[in-house]
């Protein structure tokens, strides 16, 4: 079984912020963490420095590798600097 996972710290939502499953909207400084394994990209949002993590609206997808999960981080990483309740972002 193969995996990745990336992290990004230290985001600031755009206004609007970004949308979870669990509680709704998140503002202000976030982290968010892309998780692939089996063919599928599982991202979570928390505010930066809490321990509850909160699914983001639109996860998971599927991914076939993890280079398109990479992808799919970035796009995720920009889509939640913008803003507007953010949601997982189709890249491809």
């Amino acid at each position: 079984m193969s995996w990745e996972s990336w992290t990004t710290t230290g985001l600031y939502a755009g206004a609007g912020g970004v949308r979870t499953d669990e509680a709704g909207l998140l503002t202000g400084d976030v982290t968010v963490h892309t998780t692939w394994s089996k063919g599928e990209a599982q991202i979570a949002v928390q505010y930066s420095g809490a321990t509850d993590w909160f699914t983001m609206a639109g996860s998971p997808v599927p991914c076939d590798t993890a280079e398109q999960s990479r992808r799919l981080h970035d796009a995720v990483v920009a889509a939640v600097r913008r803003g507007d309740g953010a949601t997982v972002p189709t890249v491809w």
